[in-house]
């Protein structure tokens, strides 16, 4: 006699292999009833196997599992009308510590539609938030560390550069007493970006307030009559890294301390302008005077410690170096050329007499 056995029904491989499985896993069905759990799913959660097959989930356990929301979702996937994706719950247990779960659920069942089953995995990412915790807590830590240092630098270079100012009144030479006031205002430079480091709690510098609160400041140091001289600052809205925003302080440091030694005579008028503008990827710096300008005819002077500076500075940002006699007045500019040769639009300039 022959005897036929029948094959296994297709479910009964898949819930031999969840039991099997490595990962968290629940087979449920329609009705959200346990059909097979995983080893590693009890394991997990503490809860004894023999109390998961045939039960329904929200009773597992000490009833931690009976989350409506839980609930209504796995519905909802039951009866294909949604999937749970990477949904995130809090495991709330008593005498144990409250768990972070990554819940996913997706409806499986037979081409005619019976024997609908919800497959349900669930990881525990309870040490991966913690993780991502601890590790924003760090960079807010290296934030404020950062700005307490932006802080402490700035202060220590105001204190320098009033040492050095308060040394220039003192000195009798007065080759001496500029030597110094130039010092000072070099520091007041890096003083000024730091400061405004510090209020932009970033790495890079807006450049008009920046080029303001300097040249303020250079003023203030060099300039006695204000109704003689004035300085003022055209700046568009540009945002530089602050390694280059450096290269630039220095340079319109030097110039204009350039300009008040020598663009104007000991009772003349005159006006200085410091402008950038950027178009594209290029730009152009420029600091103008309308002082006594240079003649054709006079020997090219030396170039001192503030030309070499300048020299270098210009090398270290790519840019051209053009001197122009504007009768009446000087105007040196730096230029970095934009990468395409496409018009860019006119940039609106804001002017600023400090």
């Amino acid at each position: 006699m022959t005897v036929t056995i029948p094959p296994p029904e297709p479910f009964d491989f898949a819930l031999a292999m969840i039991m099997a499985s490595a990962t968290p896993l629940l087979m449920l069905d329609g009705n959200l009833v346990i059909l097979a759990g995983s080893k590693s799913f009890c394991g997990a959660f503490q809860i004894d196997p023999a109390a998961v097959n045939g039960n329904p989930m929200a009773g597992l356990g000490s009833g931690e599992w009976d989350i409506p929301q839980l609930d209504s979702l796995l519905r909802a996937t039951a009866n294909g009308f949604a999937e749970i994706t990477d949904y995130e719950l809090k495991l709330k247990r008593s005498g144990r510590p409250t768990r972070d779960l990554l819940v996913n659920a997706h409806k499986v069942a037979n081409p005619d539609g019976s024997h609908v089953r919800v497959l349900v995995s669930v990881a525990d990412i309870t040490e991966a938030r913690l993780n991502e915790k601890l590790k924003d807590d760090l960079l807010r830590d290296k934030a404020i560390l950062l700005l307490e240092l932006q802080h402490r630098v700035a202060n220590s270079l105001q204190i320098i550069a009033s040492v050095l100012m308060q040394s220039a009144r003192k000195v009798q030479s007065e080759e001496s007493r500029t030597h110094l006031y130039d010092a000072h205002n070099r520091v007041m430079s890096i003083a000024t970006l730091q400061k405004q480091l510090a209020a932009s709690a970033s790495d890079e510098v807006s450049l008009r307030p920046y080029l303001t609160d300097l040249c303020r400041s250079i003023g203030a140091s060099m300039i006695q009559d204000r109704n003689l001289v004035s300085l003022e600052v055209a700046v568009d809205e540009t945002i530089v890294k602050a390694d280059i925003s450096i290269s630039i302080g220095l340079v319109v440091t030097e110039l204009v301390i350039n300009a008040l030694k020598h663009a104007f005579t000991s009772q003349g008028h005159g006006n200085i302008v410091v402008s950038y503008k950027a178009a594209g990827s290029g730009w152009s710096l420029s600091v103008s005077d309308d002082g006594i300008g240079m003649a054709d005819d006079h020997p090219k002077p030396k170039a001192g410690l503030g030309t070499n500076i300048v020299q270098a500075l210009a090398a270290q940002l790519d840019a051209d170096i053009e001197v122009t006699n504007c009768a009446p007045g000087t105007r040196v500019s730096l230029s970095h050329r934009h990468q395409s040769d496409g018009d860019d639009p006119p940039l609106s300039l804001q002017h600023d007499a400090v």
